[in-house]
């Protein structure tokens, strides 16, 4: 793992998460933990899309996020997607502590195969958990399992609709009730859980369909202009 730090305008940090295996199999670890001290704001993204490669039966790659926000500062997390191919064993988990006035706009974007190349991702074992706390309290909480057959999974309504990806977006902030009015495709859903949590539920067809409807509402619900990363 490597982090790179471009020179960006305004007063937020930007970090760079290179991962330069080139993606996750069975077995591997992947640990990131970020701070953001009081008034301080960070963005953080991804060179490019992760992968995560076949893995060996009964081995899972894991990858565990930690992200901590001291009063009045900021976290945007904002990796690019996560490539599911045939045959993954992914488990993922997200946990991030918020002081009171804490703001922190959560992204991931995953792909199922990778559609112009044809793929199906008939084996797959994906996990993800995400646990959100404001001042040690918890006050929200997800979780997403996916395994088996997951073109035949996701063709179900209730799942995905035959969706070829999806993304979770969530903001925690003070002002989260003022975004509660997005205007989102028809895929697409966002609830205000509380005035100060918005989560904000995507499907597209494939890939590029899903930056299409994500970019927008990342630069709508950033304090920062979007990583040029993702302009690549």
């Amino acid at each position: 793992m490597k982090a790179l730090f471009p020179k960006v305008r305004g007063d937020a940090l930007q970090a760079v998460f290179l991962n330069t295996a080139g993606g996750l199999t069975g077995g591997d670890a992947m640990q990131i933990t970020a701070t953001a001290e009081p008034d301080a704001h960070i963005v953080i993204s991804s060179q490019a899309a992760e992968r995560a490669y076949r893995a060996q039966p009964g081995q899972i790659a894991e990858m565990s996020v930690t992200l901590d926000v001291g009063t009045g500062g900021r976290i945007d997390w904002l990796p690019q997607e996560t490539i599911l191919f045939d045959a993954a064993a992914l488990k993922r988990c997200l946990r991030v502590h918020l002081a009171t006035d804490a703001t922190a706009l959560l992204v991931e974007p995953i792909i199922f195969g990778r559609a112009a190349m044809g793929e199906v991702v008939h084996d797959l074992h994906f996990t993800d958990q995400w646990r959100i706390c404001r001042n040690g309290a918890l006050v929200y909480a997800d979780a997403v399992r996916i395994c088996g057959d997951a073109d035949a999974l996701l063709v179900r309504r209730a799942i995905a609709g035959g969706a070829g990806a999806m993304a979770t977006v969530l903001l925690a902030a003070p002002n989260a009730a003022g975004f509660a009015d997005l205007d989102l495709p028809e895929n697409c859903g966002a609830s205000l859980i509380a005035n100060d949590l918005l989560m904000v539920r995507l499907l597209a067809a494939d890939g590029f369909a899903l930056r299409h409807i994500l970019v927008p509402l990342i630069e709508t619900l950033s304090a920062a202009p979007i990583p040029r990363v993702w302009r690549l």
